[in-house]
């Protein structure tokens, strides 16, 4: 492997743990409001909602729209599906519970490996989040990126092509130049694809304790990481 010269980054599930964050944010609102929905529960639904949403626009059947458009629009469709009225809750409460995407939190070792991977690389994210959710979830969580990438820059969802290509050729360089690094095994395979480097780093909490996808590697990705510092340690960079 060459070594690369950017590492980008899936950010839902590998740098953030979004089924917590959401739980979290959506606990005290489904308590007032639809006592009957487990917060977990309901974040894994909202979240189910996810790919659908997109493989709309990345089919062509509606123009693109951010994430944040996507993820209000199943939002409300997740709590009519359980039961629940939208507009009985309001729409600056549906707003606020919107936004828990821009608050979820970092994984342990994600700040203290971006800061150790920083040192080396271009680093940036490279995740179907629009920009201003990602900036907010930056600033927030302390993530140190070089710059917002991901869909909305791109104009396309991952794993259509252009995600990957045209984010590299943002960056000013060739796809081989580029390392993806993802907890998802779908990910690296449409990066690698498209020439990207890759590297997998598990994430077995993502989706709660009965997890069974994506605890392992799934393709001859470059590098296997345990987590970002054992993965800033397999590319040289320097101890924090």
């Amino acid at each position: 492997m060459t070594q690369p010269r950017a590492l980008l980054f899936d950010v839902f599930g590998t740098v953030v743990d979004w089924r917590s964050g959401i739980a979290r944010d959506a606990a005290p609102i489904l308590a007032a409001q639809a006592p009957h929905l487990d917060p977990h529960a309901f974040a894994d639904a909202w979240r189910a909602r996810y790919q659908p949403a997109m493989e709309e626009v990345r089919a062509g059947r509606r123009p693109f729209a951010r994430l944040d458009t996507l993820h209000r629009e199943n939002l409300e469709a997740v709590l009519r599906d359980a039961g629940a009225d939208p507009a009985a809750i309001g729409q600056a409460t549906l707003d606020h519970l919107n936004r828990a995407w821009h608050r979820l939190d970092p994984w342990p070792d994600a700040v203290a490996g971006l800061v150790r991977l920083k040192a080396r690389f271009v680093i940036a994210p490279l995740s179907n989040g629009n920009l201003a959710l990602l900036l907010n979830m930056a600033k927030r969580a302390g993530l140190p990126w070089d710059a917002i990438l991901g869909a909305e820059v791109a104009h396309a969802y991952k794993p259509r092509p252009e995600a990957y290509l045209r984010t590299a050729d943002i960056l000013g360089l060739e796809p081989a130049a580029c390392m993806m690094v993802a907890a998802h095994n779908g990910d690296l395979a449409a990066a690698r694809a498209c020439g990207l480097a890759t590297a997998f780093v598990p994430r077995p909490a993502e989706h709660g304790p009965g997890q069974t996808e994506d605890l392992a590697p799934a393709g001859p990705w470059d590098i296997v990481a345990t987590d970002f510092c054992d993965l800033a340690d397999r590319l040289g960079c320097p101890p924090a």
